[in-house]
């Protein structure tokens, strides 16, 4: 690696990094970006899209580079090793836990239906892939084509980026159109996500199916005013109220708290990258295929629990961690986006419309059924809210649609929600690593009962749990 290669990489992370800064002033000032919650790094994706020469190169000799464009498509892949590894940081670590207000059955029932859902999303990904190969076989679908779904809606656009990644260490030659066509599915979803949910919100308020707001007021115009102003700019211009960052663990003297966090990330990504390496090597069926993350998330969660056995909690905190993820996510998401190839997105452009529909109507489906059914009297539409929000969107998409009908959060939606949301980076360890074995080397066939029965699996669990719970009770 010469210094040169270096610079390159260095002036290519600045445009990223103007890109990032024009998304904070178009969503600090544009309604439309405002009332979406788009976040910075896709406005600004997509205004890199806009100036790459899949679009501006074609209609002027001025757009950005094709070398900082093939940066610019490896780059996520390679960010969303210490992204996914830095997952376990800090998990069950300086808890402060109230046991009796807490309902862990609840949080179980939400975990299955959540899982559920995004599951069957995976399903329908690939069904509108045999459907299509059948019925258009001219389209030329590759065998992974569907996976893009559940990676984009309930992944958002951080598990969207790291497809590419993914498909590519499974010795997919089509890893670069998959990545586009999981941030395409991203951005319907996280769109589509918003609009429908508000519409769903607005549609139960008037049927009183509403647990804490219970009766509208000028279209609903007057609950949705209650919403944090900042959280719609994306800034809180009062110095007085702004939040901490998080926890100062050690002394500047020392050691930036920040660079101990990053320097315990980035060690544990490299012993992933050797353990790797070491297993294909000697060849372990099976395991050779999973990726570099997979063994990243399975390390730091032991560091964390030897972190917890030694009783040095104190040196991380959480809230750090999540910084240094969403700074990463950042600029994954703004340099996945700018790289969209646009030509191959627009020829699997069917297959794709029909997928997010199917994949809105279902999720729907089972979200709001489920929860009306296994929640009834209890918080449903607010439990079915914030679960469609995270399964389109991102989790802030869901803490916002549930902060229209539920301003104050007095409903115990987003508290349960998020320990079971919490629960899925542990359960991640066990399944994630059987559904990529089966997505490295199983057909569209395969991976498409496999999706079906995790999702058939999850559902019974949240009926097992609630029958269990009812059992109780009586």
């Amino acid at each position: 690696m010469t210094s040169q290669i270096l610079t390159q990489l260095l002036q290519a992370l600045s445009l990223l990094s103007v890109l990032l800064l024009l998304g904070v002033f178009l969503r600090a000032k544009v309604k439309l970006f405002q009332k979406l919650y788009l976040p910075a790094s896709v406005i600004g994706g997509f205004i890199g899209l806009l100036i790459s020469p899949e679009i501006l190169g074609r209609l002027s000799s001025i757009s950005i580079s094709e070398e900082y464009i093939k940066t610019y498509s490896l780059l996520p892949g390679i960010l969303s090793v210490p992204i996914f590894a830095a997952v376990p940081l800090g998990m069950f670590l300086n808890e402060k836990k109230n046991i009796k207000s807490l309902y862990p059955t609840k949080v179980l029932i939400a975990f299955g239906i959540f899982q559920c859902a995004s599951m069957l999303q995976s399903a329908i990904g690939y069904a509108t892939n045999m459907l299509f190969t059948k019925i258009s076989p001219e389209i030329g679908m590759y065998r992974t084509f569907g996976y893009e779904l559940s990676a984009g809606f309930a992944g958002g656009h951080g598990l969207a980026a790291a497809t590419g990644k993914l498909l590519e260490g499974f010795g997919i030659p089509q890893w670069e159109i998959a990545q586009g066509v999981a941030l395409t599915t991203a951005t319907i979803g996280l769109v589509g996500g918003m609009i429908f949910g508000i519409i769903f919100i607005n549609i139960a308020v008037r049927r009183n199916k509403t647990s804490v707001i219970k009766k509208i007021v000028n279209e609903n115009t007057e609950n949705i005013n209650k919403i944090d102003k900042n959280m719609e700019r994306g800034y809180n211009s009062n110095i007085n109220t702004q939040a901490s960052l998080g926890r100062e663990t050690f002394l500047s003297s020392s050691i930036e708290t920040i660079t101990f966090h990053l320097a315990i990330i980035f060690a544990v990504c490299g012993i992933a990258y050797i353990v790797l390496n070491f297993i294909k090597k000697i060849g372990i069926a099976g395991l050779d295929v999973l990726p570099v993350w997979t063994y990243s998330m399975i390390i730091m969660f032991a560091l964390n629990m030897l972190i917890k056995k030694l009783k040095l909690e104190w040196m991380v905190d959480s809230k750090v961690k999540a910084k240094i993820m969403g700074t990463l996510s950042d600029f994954a998401i703004v340099s996945a986006i700018t790289s969209l190839p646009i030509k191959a997105i627009i020829h699997y452009i069917a297959p794709i419309i029909v997928m997010c529909i199917a994949g809105f109507i279902f999720t729907y489906l089972i979200v709001f059924i489920f929860n009306n059914m296994l929640f009834k009297n209890d918080y449903a539409f607010e439990r079915a809210i914030i679960s469609w929000g995270t399964l389109t969107g991102v989790l802030i998409t869901g803490m916002t649609l549930l902060k229209i009908c539920d301003p104050e959060y007095k409903s115990p939606a987003l508290t349960e929600f998020s320990l079971g949301f919490s629960l899925m980076s542990v359960t991640g360890l066990l399944i994630v690593p059987i559904l990529n074995t089966v997505l490295a080397v199983g057909s569209t066939w395969d991976n498409f009962i496999t999706a079906i029965i995790s999702s058939a699996l999850y559902l019974a669990f949240a009926f097992i749990v609630y029958f269990f719970q009812r059992k109780v009770k009586v």
